[in-house]
């Protein structure tokens, strides 16, 4: 016979109130910045802030007393005495008390005065066509950013994806540090609407769908014959609300390619998004890179292309 245990309201209150952020390092997650969240290094589909959770990939969400049931496979009575500290009644800053920071409206970057390092990185060190990098920067969807650091003493370089709504005001922005050693920065600019996010709209009847914008340059790349006459776009992740977005704006978009990262995460997205085309009538298919991601396609074709002209001339 199982045991019931009772928690008042106040327990179940506060316990649900716990700063998810303070919990999580004091036990030795590592959370990584995103925008106004925090991306789990351990998982990151996962983000949080506050008392809050997030599982882009699973679409799934809610507040602390389900985070730790679902993240430790806890029972409920086990996540509400861990979030409450045990017999021992430590205590975790409720993220009510956190000094809260007003919403900043969305925002577009800085840009710079030129897009030298752009054109470098994407044609030089991505192997994306520079015409196919013209035409994303003629129709404003993609720049270069400037920014200084906090303390005024650094500037960053950033490729600036831009994705607009149906009144063609910028509503997203996807940044993509520019700097090629070490870990690139990536990352959505704060408060924009993953609805709109990086995107290009063509007149025929295919949408094809990628995480990233470089994925999407890249397979434009690959596959440039009449490519104008179809439309994509990158979810900045693995959400499905850009690509539903564009389904219901676009109604001759009616057939769809997944064109997801080749790994773990990516086949996850697939079988989700899938999922979601097949309740609403789409037909589909699921185009699957040799590398992790269509980039790494690009640059072997393009170092095997280099690698056979060596040998020819030697």
């Amino acid at each position: 016979m199982s045991v019931y245990i009772h928690f008042t309201d106040e327990q179940k209150y506060r316990a649900n109130n716990v700063d998810l952020v303070d919990f999580l390092e004091q036990r030795g997650e590592k959370l990584i910045p995103s925008g106004c969240d925090k991306r789990l290094e351990s998982d990151r589909s996962i983000t949080v802030r506050g008392n809050e959770w997030y599982d882009h990939s699973s679409e799934n969400g809610g507040h602390a007393i389900d985070f730790v049931r679902n993240f430790y496979g806890l029972s409920f009575p086990e996540a509400v005495t861990m979030l409450l500290g045990g017999e021992q009644g430590e205590i975790y800053r409720p993220a009510s008390q956190k000094k809260q920071e007003q919403k900043k409206p969305f925002a577009l970057p800085s840009p710079h005065s030129n897009m030298r390092r752009v054109y470098a990185y994407l044609v030089k060190t991505r192997h994306i066509d520079r015409e196919v990098v013209n035409y994303f920067a003629r129709e404003k969807l993609l720049y270069e950013s400037c920014e200084k650091s906090k303390d005024g003493t650094k500037e960053y370089h950033n490729a600036i994806f831009v994705g607009y709504d149906e009144n063609c005001v910028p509503r997203h922005a996807h940044k993509r540090g520019l700097y090629t050693i070490g870990k690139g920065f990536k990352g959505n600019v704060d408060n924009c609407n993953p609805e709109y996010s990086f995107h290009c709209v063509g007149k025929g009847n295919k949408l094809y769908v990628f995480e990233a914008p470089i994925d999407m340059l890249s397979y434009i790349t690959l596959h440039p014959q009449d490519w104008k006459n179809y439309s994509y776009v990158a979810l900045c992740g693995v959400g499905s609300q850009a690509m539903l977005w564009m389904l219901e704006q676009y109604p001759q978009l009616q057939f769809i390619s997944l064109c997801l990262d080749n790994d773990e995460a990516g086949h996850k997205a697939g079988v989700r998004l899938k999922n979601l085309l097949l309740e609403k009538g789409y037909l589909f298919e699921r185009l699957i890179s040799q590398g992790k991601d269509w980039n790494d396609d690009l640059v072997a074709k393009v170092q095997q292309k280099q690698h056979g002209v060596g040998m020819r001339m030697a």
